[in-house]
């Protein structure tokens, strides 16, 4: 099997081929397409500082919204991003 050599404007070509073909990929990206940011269970747990119990709940309740599959509970952070601001209670309002 022959040996090839791969000189420095061989690189500088691939590397000038590969930098287009990014570029056309980020031009073609729909930017409608919403990336979603899906958390697991033992996330939301972390994030908001509850119990396993706590998170169930939750979801018994229709508190917090979810979506199963396979077995694996999966939270929208949107959703607990917008739930956290409607419960959002403002000290000085309550107290009048």
């Amino acid at each position: 099997m022959p040996a090839t050599i791969v000189t420095s404007d061989d690189l500088l070509e691939f590397k000038t081929q590969l930098l287009e073909e990014i570029k056309l990929l980020l031009e073609n990206h729909d930017p409608g397409v919403i990336k979603k940011e899906w958390l697991k269970s033992t996330q939301v747990m972390e994030m908001l500082h509850i119990s396993a119990g706590t998170l169930q709940a939750f979801r018994t309740k229709g508190t917090l919204p979810f979506t199963k599959i396979g077995g694996i509970l999966f939270y929208d952070a949107e959703d607990i991003q917008r739930i956290l601001l409607e419960n959002k209670v403002n000290p000085r309002e309550e107290n009048r």
